[in-house]
């Protein structure tokens, strides 16, 4: 008698369900967006400026005094405010102007003193110990010397930045110089570089992470010396600057305003570290493979 063979189940087709599955679980544009902005280091620094308004807005509300303490959205307010009424960003301009001046002279005479340290040890035995002195030293212990020599202006502000800059730079840089592999330094010197040729085409390349740090570092430096000098003597070249704004509400007792004029150096201070500097190390150390 023959055994009657098993019959396997109907297959039915779920080919017209699965377009339908698929694009009720596939995320729509907006939450795409949402998850790469948390992936991004955008996202996650948004969300650490809105959780600190968030706590400075809580601390100000509890203690309850807005002559000491504003709060977030008053100090937003008054920024507002300023930025429409009483020129802060002309107040900003006059502060970055002075501080470009200083910063472009003290690092380039910082790229001079360390290219002239790499090839005569004399000179390298003066500059370590001329950082080993000066670099602890504070910018602003020399604002009463620069300004008994030089006068209330901007000269005596240029003292204090070049100060402030030039010799966190020339540590930086020397580092990075004193870094570059030997292979790379041999192989200047095979094409027979020498002086000024060798430190452009061989060095500076080589040790760019190093400069574009002892850039921030430099930048750093400036910007809290400049403001802390203009809290003191604020008028440069006939203007009054941003440390000079705050200095000046704060003799007024305009509490909200002392705090815009922080919150504008802070936002400055982002933009220059997080989109001038950021797209500087993209173009080169990232695109170059050199720091990730």
């Amino acid at each position: 008698m023959p055994i009657p063979r098993r019959r396997s189940p109907p297959v039915t087709d779920l080919a017209p369900d699965r377009p339908a599955e698929n694009a009720a679980a596939a995320p729509g544009p907006g939450a795409r967006a949402a998850a790469q902005l948390r992936r991004s280091g955008l996202g996650r620094k948004l969300v650490v400026l809105l959780a600190l308004a968030a706590i400075w807005q809580v601390a100000a509300v509890l203690a309850d005094k807005p002559i000491l303490f504003p709060t977030f959205t008053a100090t937003m307010g008054a920024l507002w405010d300023a930025l429409r009424n009483e020129n802060i960003l002309l107040a900003a301009w006059t502060s970055l102007a002075v501080l470009l001046k200083g910063y472009v002279f003290a690092s380039l005479l910082a790229l001079v003193l360390v290219s002239l340290a790499i090839v005569n040890s004399l000179v390298r035995e003066g500059l370590q110990m001329l950082i080993a002195m000066f670099n602890p030293l504070p910018a602003i212990a020399l604002l009463p010397l620069a300004m008994l020599w030089f006068g209330l202006g901007e000269r005596s502000l240029l003292v204090v930045l070049t100060h402030a800059v030039l010799w966190p730079f020339a540590l930086a840089t020397l580092s990075g110089f004193d870094s570059v592999p030997e292979t790379q330094r041999l192989v200047g010197r095979n094409y027979g570089l020498k002086g000024p040729a060798y430190v452009v085409r061989i060095l500076i390349p080589a040790a760019l992470p190093s400069i574009l740090y002892g850039l921030k570092i430099g930048w750093a430096f400036a910007w809290r010396t400049l403001i802390a000098a203009e809290l003191v003597f604020g008028v440069s070249s006939s203007s009054g600057g941003l440390g000079w704004f705050i200095f000046r509400n704060r003799n007024e007792l305009y509490t909200d305003k002392v705090f815009a004029g922080l919150a504008m150096v802070i936002i400055i201070g982002l933009v220059i570290e997080g989109v001038v500097f950021r797209l500087l190390e993209t173009l080169t150390v990232r695109r170059w493979g050199m720091q990730r």
